[in-house]
């Protein structure tokens, strides 16, 4: 049949409009590498755990994951970079707890959280107060006890991280006592600011400090939040300490941009959940003071809305923003 002809027959005519108009079958997920946007510099729990995540996913399922850090502004940056990607399961944010203090702090972050659907939360640990061996409190209790009517001051890993907000909020708001901040670049050297005993307290995350606790009593912790942990079973909780309800942890979570197809969000958890299994895997976080958590993209997201209302409160309790 001629062109021409094809033209004055107004079925083929239709039948053929309808074909170019319907998309090509769609390849199944994932179709090519996958990148996770790290927020903060390289070597940091988000980037250790995203790139075990990414090893794991490799040898479990074959997927090739690219780690890229894309660190600044408190994690504001990378978590803008994939607010504004394109939705299709591509781009994934592995962050911290610093994405849900930030919805409450950082004004202008340039997203929002309903930008993200949450995918899953892999691994927490909790915060931990700790001092030098001279200090004669043995617990927090005595701490807080030994420091009324005083003016003391604590060391954190920097100014809007969970630590600090959770301290001062621990030590302003509830046991009423005169703190000073003392903001550091990082966890490492507000543990050394600890070890030479220039602070009155430090406040970290677990991993941070955990082999100054643990080997040889360099530092002696006073109190975990929510939780005992594994990595240190004989720390007593804050709720032990008689401080109840303060929850204050880093957690480890994978986002990506809210118009991501559900089924790609499920995919996505489910072999990032598998891969968490494999037999090394809570092994290794757990000597870095990291606990696996297995979630769903629903459980997931509500404790994400949790956390983004608890570190609101505390955050505004204390007058503390970023900009």
């Amino acid at each position: 049949m001629t062109n021409s002809r094809i033209a004055r027959c107004p079925l083929i005519v239709a039948l053929i409009a309808w074909a170019v108009s319907q998309p090509a079958a769609a390849q199944p997920y994932p179709a090519r590498n996958i990148t996770f946007v790290v927020p903060f510099a390289a070597g940091g729990v988000a980037d250790v755990i995203a790139r075990i995540v990414a090893q794991k996913l490799d040898e479990r399922t074959g997927w090739k994951i690219i780690v890229e850090n894309r660190g600044g502004a408190g994690g504001n940056i990378g978590a803008h970079m994939v607010s504004v990607a394109e939705g299709d399961g591509y781009t994934v944010l592995a962050t911290t707890t610093a994405l849900a203090v930030n919805a409450t702090v950082s004004r202008n972050k340039g997203y929002a959280v309903e930008d993200f659907k949450t995918v899953a939360v892999v691994a927490t640990t909790p915060d931990v107060l700790a001092v030098h061996p001279s200090n004669p409190a043995k617990t927090l209790a005595e701490f807080i006890t030994n420091a009324e009517g005083k003016t003391i001051n604590f060391g954190s890993s920097g100014m809007g991280t969970t630590p600090h907000i959770a301290t001062e909020y621990l030590l302003r708001e509830l046991a009423k006592l005169n703190v000073t901040h003392v903001p550091f670049s990082g966890g490492a050297p507000a543990v050394s600011a600890a070890l030479g005993n220039h602070v009155d307290l430090l406040s970290v995350s677990l991993p941070t400090a955990i082999s100054q606790i643990n080997d040889g009593g360099l530092l002696r912790a006073l109190g975990v939040a929510a939780r005992r942990s594994p990595s240190a079973p004989n720390v007593p909780t804050y709720a032990e300490n008689g401080y109840l309800g303060l929850y204050s942890a880093t957690w480890i979570g994978f986002f990506v941009p809210a118009q991501t197809p559900d089924t790609v969000v499920f995919r996505l958890n489910a072999e990032i959940n598998e891969a968490l299994k494999r037999a090394d895997v809570p092994e290794k976080l757990q000597s870095i003071g990291f606990d696996v958590i297995t979630t769903s993209p629903t459980e997931a997201m509500d404790y994400f809305k949790s956390e983004v209302a608890n570190w609101g409160k505390m955050a505004r309790a204390i007058g503390f923003s970023t900009d």
